[in-house]
């Protein structure tokens, strides 16, 4: 058993019992998270998908991030292809009590990987122009411009303190302990991906914002109100592969 496998206790529902395919690590990642009204998100998530509401709101995350050394099992990095930039744009749900989190978009500096998730994982990824910059005072600075549309991203952001304590029952334990995301197959099959990581090491942080037209393709704006922000410098993680739950949506 890899050690990551040997802490277990903090998620909300157990391993699976096959083996896991894949292993990723998360780098110099933003949560930036608004509250949306439960009916507007109603109607923007499949019908099968429960809601996962927090003080009465629905929550759309725009999180982008550094993916680095993503390989499937038993082989090793590839130059050109384990490391690249992502940025998703997400909710949270619930089906049959395992919460989970709904991909509206993930877009991606890397069209293999592009390809490979959209056929494996039946998740909504796009081929996006990216790039990433860290200076000296630790600010991040990060865009993304999606291709052939207006979805794009121009941000700066940085941690401002050490690392929080998510207590259990917190806004920020919800919207970032998630052990599994759902996705819609063909003929509207529903189906679950299940992850695996420690505790997510957060941290405050301060954004700015000078360009967020990522939620566009929903027809949604966000709220005029400072999101919740939370950042994390480094997380390992391992995924299994998707599992049917339904036949339809």
């Amino acid at each position: 058993m890899i050690p990551l496998l040997a802490t277990v206790e903090h998620r909300p529902f157990p391993i699976p019992t096959s083996p896991w395919v894949m292993s990723q690590t998360w780098n110099k990642l933003l949560f930036a998270h608004w509250p949306i009204k439960p009916e507007v998100m109603r109607d923007l998530v499949p019908s099968s998908l429960e809601l996962d509401l927090y003080d009465g709101s629905a929550w759309i995350g725009i999180v982008p991030f550094v993916m680095n050394d993503v390989v499937p099992r038993f082989t090793t990095t590839v130059p050109g292809l384990s490391n690249f930039l992502e940025l998703n744009v997400r909710t949270y749900v619930i089906k049959d009590g395992i919460p989970g989190v709904y991909f509206f978009s993930l877009d991606c500096s890397n069209p293999v990987a592009v390809l490979v998730a959209r056929t494996f994982y039946h998740l909504p990824y796009f081929r996006a122009k990216m790039s990433i910059e860290q200076n000296k005072e630790g600010v991040v600075s990060y865009t993304s411009e999606r291709a052939g549309s207006k979805a794009a991203l121009i941000m700066s952001y940085r941690p401002t303190g050490g690392l929080l304590n998510a207590d259990a029952g917190s806004i920020d334990k919800f919207l970032t302990e998630r052990y599994c995301l759902y996705a819609v197959g063909p003929k509207g099959r529903l189906h679950r991906g299940v992850i695996h990581h420690k505790l997510w090491p957060l941290q405050p942080a301060e954004a700015e914002f000078q360009l967020n037209s990522m939620t566009l393709q929903l027809s949604l704006e966000l709220p005029d109100t400072t999101p919740l922000l939370h950042y994390s410098e480094r997380l390992e993680t391992v995924e299994w592969p998707l599992s049917l739950i339904s036949s339809r949506e």
